[in-house]
């Protein structure tokens, strides 16, 4: 008998448990990526039926709930409740919780999600580019990847929470501003965020970005109906696909993939986040293109990418120079998660 994609995703999940520090509670050193990692290991969880790592969501919640010192788990300093000045940072875990709570129905992680959630809040300023949230306290940028965060966040809290209307209010308000932002470019893309003057500021389109704005939008429209969401998630959607700027020979593709270039670590696994999203709006709509794709990604990664061990890389076609660690293993677990799912 062959190989099936559970099978896939749960061998792909031991290869990244492999780096999981038990007496820290996270995957040294990186902080933000720490809580992706979590939301994918989760995610292949629930997608293959398999508990053995459960222990690993709540271990890594007691570990890091507290306060660090600036250079302990990041270079900034940890608040308390996985909170820094690094806004999208604090999003990244808020995230990470939800999909814990969702789970587990352990209502500790909805709180801390809510906790997260209501700091990001104070970060919401209409005075500057009339609306969206700041990047950092400092509040010197406006970018995508936070307010994509915002806009899932504050969808999936309304979805949670039962009564609720004023997450739901702040999600309209954040869709509607993400759209008239201009950080989404004529040809469908997100670039990174804004420049000071408040128009779009060029910046590298990374998928992440794509795919967040994509799961907001998704997310919003199953809450709503409003079929103009659905109509922006698609957009985006098939703008990623079709954009040799993201997909590339029909594999996502990053920037910093391609030629002689390299990505940082940050930028290892964008592409995982891009796919969690992806696929949400390839369930939401059923489209058989968008499912082609997911498979696509894959079965190309698995064939190309994989080492003996299981190690997946960045590179999902397979070229070199090839960069493998576990933050490269969790985006790519995250595609094959969704293939599976």
């Amino acid at each position: 008998m062959g190989q099936t994609r559970a099978d896939r995703t749960r061998a792909a999940a031991d290869a990244l448990m492999s780096s999981y520090d038990p007496y820290n509670g996270w995957w040294p050193s990186s902080w933000w990526n720490s809580a992706a990692t979590l939301t994918a290991l989760i995610d292949s969880s629930r997608a293959t039926g398999r508990h053995d790592y459960d222990w690993v969501i709540a271990r890594t919640f007691d570990q890091n709930k507290g306060i660090f010192a600036a250079g302990v788990r990041s270079s900034d300093a940890i608040e308390g409740d996985f909170i820094s000045r690094s806004i999208d940072d604090s999003g990244w875990w808020a995230i990470a919780w939800i999909d814990a709570y969702d789970y587990t129905g352990d209502s500790r992680y909805l709180n801390e999600a809510v906790t997260i959630a209501d700091y990001v809040q104070q970060y919401w300023d209409p005075g500057t580019c009339g609306g969206g949230v700041w990047w950092d306290r400092e509040r010197t940028y406006k970018n995508a990847v936070t307010n994509g965060q915002y806009l899932w966040l504050t969808t999936a809290l309304h979805q949670r929470i039962p009564g609720d209307t004023v997450w739901l209010q702040r999600a309209k308000t954040s869709a509607a501003w993400y759209r008239s932002s201009g950080m989404i470019n004529s040809s469908g893309l997100v670039n990174d965020g804004l420049t000071s003057a408040c128009a779009n500021n060029g910046s590298t389109v990374w998928s992440y970005n794509q795919g967040l704005a994509i799961g907001g939008f998704t997310e919003l429209w199953r809450t709503t109906g409003d079929g103009s969401l659905l109509t922006t998630a698609r957009t985006l959607a098939d703008a990623a696909i079709s954009s040799p700027t993201l997909t590339s020979g029909g594999v996502l593709t990053e920037s910093c993939d391609v030629g002689s270039a390299s990505c940082d670590d940050n930028q290892k696994q964008f592409k995982g986040i891009f796919m969690r999203n992806f696929a949400d709006l390839a369930k939401a709509t059923g489209s058989g293109t968008y499912q082609s794709y997911v498979q696509k990604q894959a079965d190309t990664l698995w064939a190309r990418d994989r080492s003996s061990l299981n190690a997946l890389g960045e590179r999902w076609a397979g070229t070199s120079p090839n960069q493998t660690d576990w933050r490269t293993q969790a985006g790519a677990l995250e595609a094959l998660t969704a293939a599976a799912g």
